[in-house]
């Protein structure tokens, strides 16, 4: 997969404020406050920097932690994960494969057949509705 490199002018040019404190310097939303938290309309869930096919609705499920999650990615080449160390907490960090954007975490609590809860920020993603 290619890399997409941008400057930082660049991504601050092409996001808003929260998608680029999301996506470029790993930011959250506030629980329950993000587009998508409660959207199950049948798509495909892209990247807001750059326009990669991150997940699918399929896999979008109600986990009641306040952000939208999914219990699997669209391919395995979608999405780069990273040991994270910080605030109390290890956790595992999601970031687009892409262009390297901050999605989220990713929890071992999911629902089956995987188990796993992929934690994903509103603002890091685009819905393309079927």
């Amino acid at each position: 997969m290619t890399k997409i490199q941008k400057t930082e002018s660049e991504w601050r040019a092409e996001l808003t404020p929260e998608q680029y404190r999301v996506l470029r310097e790993k930011g959250t939303e506030r629980p329950f406050s993000g587009e998508y938290d409660h959207v199950f309309e049948p798509g495909t869930y892209h990247c807001a920097g750059c326009g990669a096919e991150l997940f699918v609705s399929d896999a979008k499920y109600d986990s009641g932690c306040g952000w939208p999650a999914f219990s699997a990615p669209a391919s395995e080449e979608a999405i780069d994960e990273e040991r994270e160390v910080g605030f109390g907490m290890v956790r595992t960090e999601v970031m687009c494969a892409s262009c390297g954007g901050h999605l989220g975490h990713v929890f071992p609590d999911g629902p089956h057949p995987t188990g796993i809860r992929y934690c994903i920020n509103s603002a890091a993603l685009k819905l393309e509705e079927e």
